[in-house]
């Protein structure tokens, strides 16, 4: 796996076998910084999605303190299911930790006008719950709307080493859809999911609302662990 000695930020990463494209928080090329990658083995997208996190839980802790004890002065994660662990591993890194996409609903929810809410689109809204909200600071009852059954689920839970992009693209934008569909006061989108972002675009374009991701988060809090320059001062 790529990694920078320069890198402010490291990432905690799925033990996964599927393409990690352009966009995917897992592919180096997607950030204009230097990124450090650590994989949890046997913390699968199956496991952390569907199952219980709580087995691998030291796992993201030694990890963590991997890539801090190498430089990195903040920590992501690759899947935004772990909103749930977020308090434990800031705790016991000693450093900020983004875990999920799913942090940015106060934030986002404040932008918006008093008749609007932010909608979620997640892997698996079955296993989704009020925890995972209330961990990431979003309102308990935010419109959620899943992929569950999807090719794209399929491909990234089932952990397939070959993603079919085209259709990953309209199970997201149908998805996408059905949200505003039914619930048109989402005001904007949250993909829950960090492999969603290389459609976040096509998300956009579908439907017409601003879409924030793991990607537009870690833009941000990437931008406080190393701020840019400009001049002298």
């Amino acid at each position: 796996m790529h990694n920078n000695d320069d890198a402010r930020l490291g990432i905690l990463m799925l033990d996964t076998k599927f393409p990690r494209i352009l966009g995917d928080v897992g592919n180096p090329n997607t950030w204009p910084f230097a990124v450090k990658y650590a994989v949890v083995e046997g913390a699968t997208p199956e496991a952390v999605v569907c199952d219980d996190v709580e087995p691998f839980v030291q796992a993201f802790v030694a990890a963590g303190q991997e890539l801090v004890a190498s430089g990195c002065s903040g920590i992501a994660t690759t899947c935004g299911f772990l909103s749930l662990i977020r308090p434990r591993l800031a705790a016991e890194l000693g450093v900020p930790v983004a875990a999920s996409a799913l942090e940015q609903a106060p934030q986002i929810q404040a932008m918006l006008p008093p008749d609007q809410c932010v909608g979620v689109l997640t892997i698996s809204a079955r296993t989704l719950t009020p925890a995972h909200l209330a961990a990431a600071g979003a309102p308990e009852r935010t419109p959620i709307q899943g992929t569950d059954g999807s090719s794209f689920s399929q491909t990234i839970l089932g952990n397939q080493p070959i993603l079919d992009v085209p259709a990953a693209r309209t199970d997201l934008i149908k998805a996408a859809e059905t949200l505003v569909s039914d619930h048109p006061d989402v005001g904007a989108i949250i993909l829950e999911c960090t492999n969603m972002v290389p459609y976040a675009a096509a998300i956009s374009a579908a439907t017409q609302r601003p879409v924030f991701s793991i990607y537009s988060y870690l833009m941000w809090f990437h931008e406080g662990l190393q701020p840019g320059k400009f001049g002298t001062p």
